[in-house]
């Protein structure tokens, strides 16, 4: 693997959840500039939460110790 994930599971979960409420307030505002920025924070909101790497956490240095790792 590339990265190693730093995202425990509750978070992703939460992180998709999010998304989709993104993504429906991007339907909503679809007219214009906000639903584009709704739109767009989605899709990366989605994009970590399924793969469980978050760029920006890990540039804070935060990581998954190993009693969080070993849980499905």
């Amino acid at each position: 693997m590339f990265y190693a994930k730093n995202l425990p599971t509750w978070e992703r979960i939460v992180r998709v959840v999010g998304a989709a409420l993104m993504a429906l307030c991007a339907w909503h505002f679809r007219s214009g500039p906000v639903g584009i920025i709704f739109g767009v924070s989605a899709a990366v909101t989605v994009l970590t939460g399924l793969v469980g790497f978050c760029p920006m956490c890990a540039l804070a240095g935060r990581r998954l110790d190993a009693k969080t790792k070993a849980r499905p």
